[in-house]
């Protein structure tokens, strides 16, 4: 049996005003990756008819979400067996060079191929990011840094479009390329002089699950293809689209069979045998479904209802973001200086359900200011649940574990982000269609296609035409949010089972006992042996819940190391730490 004992290390970051230079490098990737994901969205039609590739102009962004949803959890394990921030510095690397390929590229299916790259790097961007936090800050404090991430992800919603708009008819729309490359030199020089976390060395070379992320990244790519063709280019009972959803299953039964047995699996299935992390990621996939599902289209609604044009449309959408901003910031402050977090989270997911009912009763006379008040409410239940739920996810494991676990739910979030938009958007399109055919007078249709509608187009035709589309498109779309309703109930009944789990007020690491004997306690930079190969609690690092063994990763005795952060740096540890890792 191994024999553990706690000794104060000597404190990572120095002092708070490190820890905010660093935590607004982080940001920097935060915002680089989730402003990828809207900025070209505005600039899509001039995209499109300079490189004459219409029939590619939903890659443009699918792309993207697509590479950065499969690397999430390749970057999640890579960062938690050799560190996070080399990787983190090959993932801004690889992000700037998609942005010098997107710059440069002619074609629609050379701008394809740079997302595509852009992707592979901003799939690092947002987990490390995150996962780095843990690395320095406790869960009791982290709760206001996320709240902060979740304010930078709301804002780079809504200044995406705005940015690629005015790019677009500024300087050029490579401009939202090149715009990537100061800003990621400014992070990658960062990471590098910034962030000092104790490097893991490992007396065995860990073995990476490349087939396991085969396997994973087949069985996503072929159910987002599914989703995204399903009901457009084929018909959902198609062999193109059944054979799609039969790639799937095969591919993610092969996944779930091969984790078994590898000895690191990328996303390990012991992470499905912790309570709160199963609860809090599944309400994370339905979040996920209902907030694309409903807000992705929520800017052509605007435009084709209410005659507004792109950027005001996309300002439109300022309510619910600055809620989401507000309140993420509030809640994560209320959670750092009580550690309570179930309710507002509960709270959350009942407000965004609100927030989906109240917009499925609007309709073509609706006072503007109504349905921002309603976006608002969405606002508000996002703020107070979105990052909350990776927090919870990072306290239910050791340290060692987080970047795991926070990939792990960061991608099912991501698939059911991508889900709801490709889902919604084909039921919206074919709605549509059939509508426009059953209402619009004989010989009408042909001139109004749902392929060639815009809102020029819907404004200049005479009134008895254009109101006939405009009610097609509220009757297509606004339904479709109540069908969200029950997925933001879902989430609600699931976090009322998750099991308030004190946070964890420091950051505990495992070295050898012949290391501390040795006088070799982790310091800023310094190599940080890897822990024994015995059970570990899973709950282990932030007092987590319903413990479950998992594998450490070298034989070798482990000793613990208790470490200050911030204001308590250098200060004495309040109390005893229990020797499994458990916070006070």
């Amino acid at each position: 049996m191994t024999t553990l004992k706690t000794t104060k290390a000597k404190p990572v970051i120095g002092s708070k005003n490190h820890i905010m230079l660093l935590f607004a490098a982080l940001m920097i990737t935060m915002l680089m990756a989730s402003l990828n994901q809207t900025v070209l969205s505005a600039a899509l039609p001039t995209m499109v008819g300079e490189l004459n590739g219409v029939e590619h102009m939903a890659w443009i962004i699918t792309a993207f979400i697509l590479a950065s949803t499969i690397m999430m959890p390749v970057y999640g394990k890579l960062g938690d067996l050799f560190g996070r921030k080399p990787l983190l510095i090959v993932a801004i690397l690889i992000f700037m060079s998609g942005s010098i390929l997107g710059a440069l590229s002619g074609t629609m299916n050379g701008v394809i191929i740079a997302r595509v790259v852009q992707g592979l790097g901003g799939g690092g961007l947002m987990i490390l990011s995150q996962a780095t936090i843990a690395d320095v800050i406790p869960a009791r404090e982290r709760g206001k840094y996320m709240g902060i991430m979740g304010g930078v992800f709301a804002l780079s919603s809504v200044a995406g479009p705005l940015l690629g708009g005015w790019l677009t008819e500024g300087p050029g729309w490579r401009w939202a390329f090149w715009l990537n490359l100061p800003l990621g030199v400014l992070a990658v020089l960062a990471t590098i002089f910034l962030l000092h976390v104790p490097r893991t060395l490992n007396d065995v070379r860990p073995k990476i699950d490349v087939v396991g992320m085969m396997m994973m990244g087949i069985a996503t790519t072929t159910l987002v293809l599914a989703c995204t063709w399903g009901g457009n280019t084929y018909a959902w009972d198609s062999p193109e689209i059944l054979g799609l959803f039969g790639a799937t299953v095969l591919f993610g039964v092969a996944f779930v069979l091969v984790e078994r047995k590898v000895s690191e699996p990328v996303i390990p299935l012991m992470l499905f045998k912790n309570r709160n992390f199963v609860l809090t990621t599944f309400a994370a996939l339905m979040v996920g479904i209902a907030m694309f599902g409903a807000i992705g289209y929520m800017p052509t609604y605007l435009q084709m209802v209410t005659g507004f044009g792109p950027t005001e449309a996309g300002l439109l959408m300022i309510p619910m973001m600055g809620a989401l901003l507000v309140t993420s910031v509030v809640v994560g402050r209320q959670v750092s200086a009580s550690g309570r977090y179930k309710k507002v989270m509960m709270a959350g997911t009942l407000l965004l359900g609100l927030g989906l009912g109240l917009l499925s009763s609007i309709h073509a006379d609706t006072e503007v200011y109504m349905i921002c008040v309603f976006l608002g409410v969405i606002g508000l239940g996002l703020g107070m649940s979105m990052q909350m739920l990776t927090l919870v996810a990072q306290n239910s494991f050791p340290l060692k574990f987080v970047g795991t676990a926070t990939a792990g739910q960061n991608y099912f979030r991501q698939v059911g982000a991508t889900l709801g938009s490709a889902v919604v958007g084909s039921l919206f399109a074919s709605r549509l269609k059939d509508i426009l055919a059953d209402k619009l007078p004989a010989g009408a249709s042909s001139g109004a296609s749902t392929n060639s509608l815009t809102p020029e187009l819907v404004t200049s035709l005479p009134a008895p035409i254009r109101d006939v589309i405009v009610s097609a498109y509220n009757e297509a779309l606004v339904p479709l949010f109540l069908w969200m309703v029950p997925l933001a109930i879902a989430a609600t009944i699931a976090l009322f089972f998750m099991k308030e789990v004190t946070l964890a007020t420091r950051i505990e690491r495992e070295i050898p006992a012949a290391s501390v004997s040795e006088g070799q306690l982790p310091g800023a930079d310094a190599p940080v042996p890897a822990e024994q190969r015995e059970p570990v609690s899973v709950g282990a690092g932030g007092g987590g819940s319903e413990p479950s063994q998992v594998p450490s990763m070298a034989p070798v005795p482990a000793t613990q190391v208790s470490e200050a952060v911030g204001s308590e740096a250098g200060q004495r540890p309040r109390g005893a730490h229990r020797a499994t890792g458990q916070a006070e």
